[in-house]
C-alpha cells in the first residue's frame, strides 16, 4: 500500500509524470519501501556532506533534504516529509535543524536522529565558533574573491535549490483550487508582512480552510505503512521531555531576571539564549532582532561585531542559529572567560528548545495523525507550509541580488543552478560546487 495526500473533495489528483515532477505520482510513493530503514552508515554518509554544503538558509536546507532524501534516495514518502515539515514549522525553533533530527529519527529512532542532526549542525558550529575565537579578524573584511564565491555564487545556487523545492512541493501539495489559493495567499502575506507570530497562524489558518471545506466528505483512515507509529520513544517519555522544556524555560527566566549577571555570567548567557530559542517561530532570520536586543543592548557584544557575525554565518553552511557559537565566543572573550564556555552556553541554549520539543511531541503526533480532523486539515497546513517556501524564493532572491558583487551575473548563476538541479537532476552537492566555481569565475573575469 502507499500513502496519498487527499484533497478536500475526497479524491486524489496527480499531474502527468515528468522528469522533474516524479514526486507527484503514486508510482513514486510506491518506489519508497516504508519497511526499509537506512543504516547508521548511510545516515552518516549523507548528512556528513550535506552539513558542509547546506548554504542558503532554512528553505534551501529543506530543498536539499527534499531533493536528495525524498526524491533521489526515497528515504521518506513525499506525504510523510510534508507532514513532518508542517509539524516542525508549527513549533518554536529552527525548522531545518528540527527536520535534520526528524529524518534520522524516522530511520533509526532516537540515536539516528542524534546522528543526523548533530552531523548537520557540526560544520556551522565549528566554523562559527572558530570565527568568534580567532578567525573573525581575518574574515571581517573578506578578500574580494571570497566575497564573489559566497555572495555571488553560493548564494545564487542556494536560492536555486529553494526554487526547485518550491516548484516540486507546490505541485505535489496543491492539487485543487483551494490549496493553490492557500499556497499563494500564504506566500503573498509573508512577502509583505512577516512578524514572528504570523507563521504558525498561517499554518493553522490553512488547516482550518480545508477542514471546513471538506467537512461533508469522509477521509479514509491513515494506515501505518510508513512505519511512523513509533519513533523509538513513547508518549510517556515524550511528555517528560516537554515537561523538562517547560521547567528549563522557567529556570531560564528566573536566572535572567532573578540573579546577578556578574556572579553567574555563563548561566545568564544560557538562560537568555534558551528563552529566545523557546519563543522563535519562522526560522533563523527571525532570531536576529531578538538576539540583537538581548546581547548588544547590555553591552555583551558590540554592534559591529554582531553585524559581522550575521554576515559570516550567512556565508557558512548550516542553520543561521549557528550565530550563537560566534556570539558566545565573542561574549566570553569580552568577559575574560573561555571561548568554549561561551560557545556551548549560547549554542546549546538556542538549539535545545527546538530539539527537546521535536523529540517530545513526535510520539503524540504519531497518534494525532490518525484523527479525522487532522487528515482533513492536513492539505491546508501543507499548502501553507509550502507557501512559506515560495515566499522565501522571492525574499532570498531579492537579498542575493542586492548583496552580490555582480548582481546581473548572480541572477544568471541562479538560473544555471536551477536548470542543473531541477531539469538535469544534477546532485545538489555538485550544484553547490558549480556555484562556487562560477562565483570565482566572476571575480576572475571582473564582472560587474
Amino acid at each position: 500500500m502507499h500513502s496519498q495526500i487527499e484533497d478536500p473533495e475526497g479524491t486524489t489528483v496527480f499531474s502527468q509524470q515528468t522528469a522533474t515532477d516524479r514526486l507527484l505520482s503514486d508510482q513514486y510513493e510506491d518506489e519508497v519501501d516504508p519497511g526499509h530503514k537506512q543504516h547508521y552508515f548511510h545516515i552518516f554518509q549523507q548528512f556528513s556532506w550535506m552539513g558542509w554544503s547546506a548554504f542558503g538558509g532554512p528553505s534551501a536546507h529543506i530543498g536539499l533534504f527534499q531533493k536528495v532524501l525524498v526524491e533521489n534516495l526515497k528515504w521518506l514518502t513525499p506525504t510523510l516529509f510534508l507532514e513532518l515539515l508542517a509539524l516542525c514549522q508549527l513549533m518554536p525553533g529552527p525548522t531545518s535543524t528540527q527536520m535534520s533530527f526528524v529524518i534520522g529519527i524516522t530511520q533509526q529512532g532516537v540515536t539516528g536522529g542524534l546522528l543526523s542532526g548533530l552531523l548537520f549542525q557540526l560544520p556551522g558550529l565549528l566554523l562559527a565558533g572558530a570565527c568568534g575565537i580567532g578567525a573573525a579578524n581575518f574574515l571581517k573584511n573578506p578578500a574580494p574573491w571570497l566575497r564573489c564565491v559566497t555572495s555571488g555564487g553560493l548564494a545564487a545556487v542556494g536560492v536555486a535549490l529553494v526554487a526547485s523545492a518550491a516548484k516540486s512541493l507546490t505541485h505535489s501539495t496543491c492539487k485543487n483550487q483551494i490549496t493553490l489559493a492557500i499556497n499563494a495567499t500564504t506566500a503573498a502575506i509573508v512577502c509583505y508582512f512577516n512578524p514572528t507570530w504570523i507563521f504558525p497562524l498561517l499554518l493553522i489558518g490553512g488547516g482550518l480552510v480545508t477542514l471546513l471545506s471538506s467537512r461533508s466528505h469522509d477521509t479514509p483512515a491513515r494506515h501505518s505503512a510508513d512505519h511512523t507509529d513509533s519513533f523509538g520513544i513513547g508518549t510517556g517519555l515524550g511528555s517528560a521531555l516537554v515537561l523538562i522544556w517547560v521547567l528549563l524555560l522557567a529556570a531560564s527566566v528566573f536566572i535572567v531576571e532573578g540573579t546577578q549577571y556578574g556572579t553567574y555570567k555563563a548561566f545568564h548567557w544560557w538562560g537568555t539564549f534558551f528563552k529566545i530559542g523557546s519563543l522563535i517561530f519562522g526560522g533563523g532570520q527571525v532570531v536576529l532582532p531578538m538576539l540583537d536586543s538581548a546581547v548588544v543592548e547590555p553591552g555583551w557584544i558590540s554592534e559591529p561585531d554582531f553585524l559581522t557575525g550575521i554576515a559570516l554565518v550567512q556565508a557558512m553552511p548550516g542553520p543561521l542559529f549557528n550565530i550563537a557559537a560566534y556570539v558566545g565566543a565573542i561574549i566570553a572573550a569580552n568577559a575574560n572567560m573561555s571561548g568554549l564556555t561561551g560557545i556551548m552556553a549560547c549554542w546549546v541554549g538556542l538549539f535545545a528548545p527546538g530539539i527537546l520539543l521535536i523529540y517530545g511531541l513526535l510520539p503524540w503526533w504519531a497518534r494525532f495523525r490518525q484523527l479525522d480532523i487532522y487528515r482533513r486539515a492536513l492539505p491546508g497546513v501543507n499548502a501553507a507550509a509550502i507557501g512559506l517556501i515560495v515566499a522565501a524564493v522571492f525574499q532570498l532572491g531579492l537579498k542575493v541580488h542586492v548583496n552580490s558583487p555582480f548582481p546581473a551575473a548572480t541572477v544568471s548563476i541562479g538560473i544555471v543552478g536551477f536548470a542543473l538541479v531541477d531539469a538535469l537532476c544534477v546532485p545538489p552537492a555538485l550544484v553547490v560546487l558549480a556555484g562556487a566555481v562560477l562565483g570565482l569565475a566572476g571575480w576572475v573575469c571582473n564582472l560587474h
